[in-house]
């Protein structure tokens, strides 16, 4: 009987709601019940459990998956809470499915993101952090310099998240733009990278997401090929691995 369990925020994951943090938010806030009940964080799921989010019932995982790749304007804002902001990119899209984005493109920022009603991939794609390569087009107020470009690239300590940014490839364009491709995403990282260093981003674009590369006009979204999704999986192939289990491995190593 305990094997057919399921922690929540799993099973609202792998029905297609969204992702595991965002149910772990919707839990915490109460929005979600199990037989009509406000669960606890880390209550499971049985078979026959009726879970409902709002008041809406959450059925069994679905099969036909949407995936889209979306070339976000500046101004809208990543968030699927459509009561908080006017502005967001649910109601920007209008899809006829319930979709969310897969993390986050700051709101004056503009370019690629995907979009999903598959809460697993979404998990494996932000686990993914070895393959999960991002490349994003930058311009800044001010010449750039060489030192500049090297800087970027050998990483910066952002005090205000208390992490060092990893090295990077960081590739200067013209005087003022250049490109950088990031496998960490850390809050406004690249506008944070730049303020350190005395310089103020005036437009951000996120051209690549792995293999998906951004090619339809800003506003705009298409469905991903059956070649790219199937590439997409390969690399997150690896992030089948739970989080403890990652944990332990590098423990192992460090003991080696």
């Amino acid at each position: 009987m305990s094997q057919d369990l399921k922690r929540l925020n799993k099973y609202l994951s792998e029905a297609g709601y969204c992702s595991r943090r965002a149910a772990d938010r919707l839990i915490e806030a109460g929005r979600v019940t199990i037989n009509d009940v406000v669960p606890e964080m880390g209550t499971k799921v049985a078979p026959g459990d009726i879970v409902k989010v709002d008041g809406e019932i959450i059925g069994a995982r679905k099969q036909d998956f949407v995936y889209l790749a979306f070339n976000k304007p500046v101004g809208i804002v990543c968030t699927t809470d459509t009561r908080v902001e006017k502005d967001n990119i649910i109601d920007y899209i209008n899809y006829p499915k319930r979709i969310f984005p897969i993390g986050r493109l700051d709101k004056p920022s503009e370019g690629l993101i995907l979009l999903t009603d598959d809460g697993d991939i979404v998990n494996k794609i932000l686990r993914a952090s070895n393959n999960h390569d991002k490349e994003y087009i930058v311009t800044v107020d001010q010449p750039i310099s060489q030192t500049f470009i090297e800087r970027m690239a050998g990483g910066i300590y952002l005090e205000e998240l208390d992490k060092h940014t990893n090295k990077c490839e960081v590739k200067k364009i013209d005087t003022y733009t250049f490109s950088i491709i990031l496998t960490q995403g850390l809050n406004r990282q690249i506008r944070r990278m730049c303020e350190y260093l005395n310089y103020e981003v005036q437009t951000l674009k996120r051209i690549r997401i792995m293999n998906i590369e951004l090619d339809v006009p800003v506003g705009k979204y298409r469905e991903l090929t059956k070649k790219e999704f199937d590439t997409l999986s390969e690399l997150i192939s690896d992030s089948d691995k739970t989080y403890k289990e990652e944990q332990e491995e590098k423990s192992r190593r460090n003991r080696r």
